[in-house]
């Protein structure tokens, strides 16, 4: 949250000489909209201030409250906090623009990201992989969420299916690959990827959805991985990760 929130105050046109109570409402918004909470709370507004380093305001509570009261309101409660109305929000969503889109797109990267267990190496590598999303570097995106997945399917495969894997793998004919059998992560460099998710399928250690899914997100890791005059944007690069994360990596727990 706190880089997320950092990027949308940054955003905002004169925000150093906003009021408080026009930054709470921004903040709203912020939790609401981009973040996707159900509800706004006064902890999740003085939260905000905190993380862009600004001075928490007294009674964020009774701002809220009031904010019900004004003629047109500018909240709506919810059981759990409070909602922008219906026409404050979309004026806050035509003033901040393309920043807004772009602030929840990686919002949801970041949500994500959170899915994954703490102390595991996928989480640090998922980390540096949406950095490489929010400066703009999408190829590298592509290609770091790429080689996460191999990896952790990897060390799926030796932690449950090692002896499934190398019966498939002793029936290969394809000279592409130069290994008999793994016991080890660095084995699996001998078999190319396209090869490694055949063996995946026909030793039934992954669906053939799931065999759908990597071999169309290996043509785009194949596009993006050398040098092309293709462009590729913003909602594949987020379509790549999360159908990752969320269809193997979250799915093959090792």
């Amino acid at each position: 949250m706190k880089e997320a929130v950092n990027r949308f105050y940054g955003a905002i046109d004169d925000a150093q000489n906003l009021s408080q109570s026009s930054l709470v409402e921004l903040f709203v918004y912020f939790v609401t909209i981009e973040l996707g909470e159900s509800a706004a709370t006064a902890r999740l507004i003085n939260d905000c201030f905190t993380h862009c380093e600004l001075k928490v305001p007294g009674g964020t509570s009774a701002r809220l409250w009031e904010g019900l009261k004004t003629r047109p309101p500018r909240y709506v409660k919810v059981n759990d906090g409070y909602r922008l109305q219906r026409h404050a929000r979309d004026a806050l969503s035509e003033k901040l623009g393309a920043h807004s889109k772009a602030v929840r797109t990686e919002a949801s990267l970041r949500k994500l990201e959170q899915s994954v267990p703490e102390g595991a190496a996928a989480k640090e590598f998922l980390e540096e992989t949406i950095d490489c999303f929010e400066i703009g570097a999408s190829r590298a995106t592509i290609v770091m969420a790429w080689i996460l997945t191999m990896n952790h399917l990897y060390e799926y495969v030796l932690a449950h299916k090692q002896t499934d894997f190398n019966a498939a793998l002793s029936k290969s004919a394809d000279k592409r690959i130069r290994i008999g059998a793994v016991s080890s992560v660095d084995d699996f460099s001998d078999i190319p990827d396209v090869k490694f998710i055949e063996l995946c399928r026909s030793s039934k250690i992954i669906s053939n959805d799931v065999r759908k899914i990597l071999d169309e997100k290996l043509g785009t890791r194949n596009s993006a991985a050398h040098p092309s005059g293709v462009r590729i944007g913003d909602t594949k690069v987020i379509d790549f990760v999360e159908d990752l994360v969320s269809n193997v990596i979250l799915k093959y727990a090792v």
